[in-house]
């Protein structure tokens, strides 16, 4: 995708307030829905992060928590931390982070970041019956942000990793996994090591990572700095798929190493093994 079509995308993704990705399948029929929806998520995240940190000012969370005081004592029906959030445009499992957070400060105390990241993956722990509904509610009905995103991302990341070693083994390629490369003491490991490297393009390809998303130019920026050079440094040249596209204007690193794919290429070549006895 270049990156002009991808900036309108994201431009109309901020104007749409009702069902995103219908709007976006209509204007950008020619574009897959799995990349919009990827791209959607990710907007989202982003707006979130920068929301957490306008919205977590004391006076704003005191604000919060004061609504969410009086709600819970004139509201008949659960639901209505929902609506606090919904009325602040906020991330409901964000809203029931910062209400979290404040419920358990004490004494101007730092909050248990543990503490809280456990209550957010199990809402049982909350004493408070009706709160621990309202908390529950929030998670649940945030699919984009939060536990059960992360969840759902995590399901989606290992189906699209099992797609890739299925490709690798159809296509005759011996490799190791993270699992077996963590076994072997390595620190940074992507999630495939090629035993025997191969070419794609004219490349040399000694490892794989498979991204289940669409590959933007802030995340990609993190992937290179935090993952991506590490294995480079580690192995050698390698190939990232990002399953659901990317910016064209970002395979800019394939002379240095770096080769982006949106999907497992076909057409690879081979080392001879003959070659490698006589080394």
């Amino acid at each position: 995708m270049k990156l002009e079509t991808y900036r309108q995308i994201v431009e109309e993704c901020h104007k749409t307030n009702a069902n995103k990705l219908d709007s976006l399948n209509e204007k950008f029929s020619g574009i897959s829905e799995r990349t919009l929806g990827s791209i959607i998520s990710q907007e989202y995240q982003k707006k979130t992060k920068r929301f957490y940190h306008m919205h977590h000012s004391p006076d704003v969370t005191n604000s919060y928590y004061e609504q969410y005081l009086k709600a819970s004592k004139t509201c008949k029906q659960p639901g209505y931390l929902l609506d606090i959030a919904e009325k602040a445009d906020l991330s409901p499992a964000l809203m029931a982070r910062i209400i979290l957070e404040k419920y358990y400060t004490k004494d101007g105390e730092s909050v248990n970041k543990q503490q809280i990241n456990q209550i957010m993956k199990d809402t049982t722990l909350i004493e408070d019956k009706d709160f621990a509904v309202e908390i529950y509610l929030c998670i649940l009905n945030d699919e984009m942000y939060g536990y059960v995103s992360d969840v759902t991302k995590q399901c989606i990341g290992i189906d699209y990793e099992n797609k890739l070693k299925n490709d690798l083994q159809i296509l005759g390629v011996a490799f190791t996994d993270e699992d077996e490369l963590r076994e072997k003491g390595y620190d940074k490991t992507p999630d495939i090591k090629l035993e025997v490297p191969i070419a794609v393009d004219g490349h040399i390809i000694n490892w794989i990572e498979s991204k289940a998303s669409f590959g933007d130019e802030e995340n990609h920026k993190t992937y290179l700095k935090e993952q991506y050079w590490s294995y480079w440094n580690r192995f050698g040249p390698g190939l990232v798929i990002y399953w659901f596209g990317f910016i064209e204007e970002l395979d800019t690193n394939q002379d240095k190493g770096i080769l982006l794919k949106d999907h497992m290429p076909k057409n690879i070549s081979f080392i001879n093994p003959s070659l490698l006895i006589k080394l």
